[in-house]
């Protein structure tokens, strides 16, 4: 396995050394791209938000920003990546703005309706059951709350070769636009909105969950 293989499968769920190492270059090279995805929705002050797949954390720094009077929770199935985001959010977490904790999409242990906005920064493809993951995101978002899903990489008329190299390293298939927005719809969201960034395979969707949903 050439080496940028096993980086793009670490990314999955970074373990040990390699892991720590790709969390850290999470944290000082993916900036630029929260910054274009937070730039495309509002957060209110006080808004309680999770963010699923934390990995090195820096992203919950940016999301605490903005929910400055609120609270940010932080999820990750890799426990490296739980230390780390630990540890890049310390003072954070002494001030009680920022909790991490290990855990699954799957089956995400929060109360129903606990957060206003959730979000998914190039995690959403390693997901394992993205229909049903995304009914668990709908439970644990406030009637009205909103999902951000953020993908470096989705299917295009003609997959690049970027796209077509993590597709085989990572073990997964991209989504096109329109095959994600029918999963959240189907899901239960509504209002689905679209920002793509095809010069850097950027792919943004902001979904929001049914202000009165019925089982």
């Amino acid at each position: 396995m050439g080496i940028m293989n096993l980086l793009i499968r670490q990314g999955g769920k970074p373990a040990g050394r390699i892991g720590r190492l790709i969390g850290k270059g999470m944290n000082l090279g993916h900036s630029a791209q929260w910054q274009w995805a937070l730039e495309r929705i509002s957060i209110d002050p006080e808004d309680v938000v999770l963010d699923i797949g934390c990995g090195g954390g820096q992203a919950l720094k940016s999301l605490a920003g903005r929910a400055s009077k609120g609270k940010v929770f932080g999820i990750d199935h890799s426990e490296e990546m739980v230390d780390l985001s630990r540890r890049t959010n310390g003072e954070l977490i002494e001030g009680g703005r920022v909790e991490v904790v290990h855990g699954e999409v799957s089956s995400l242990p929060f109360a129903d309706e606990m957060f206003h906005l959730v979000t998914a920064f190039d995690t959403f493809y390693f997901w394992p059951h993205h229909a049903e993951d995304l009914k668990e995101v709908i439970r644990v978002l406030y009637p009205g709350g909103r999902l951000l899903l953020f993908n470096e990489g989705y299917r295009q008329e003609k997959l690049s070769r970027r796209g077509a190299q993590f597709e085989k390293a990572a073990g997964v298939e991209l989504q096109t636009p329109a095959e994600t927005c029918a999963l959240l719809s189907q899901a239960g969201y509504t209002d689905i909105e679209l920002a793509l960034r095809p010069e850097e395979d950027w792919f943004l969707a902001i979904a929001k969950k049914k202000e009165n949903i019925t089982e």
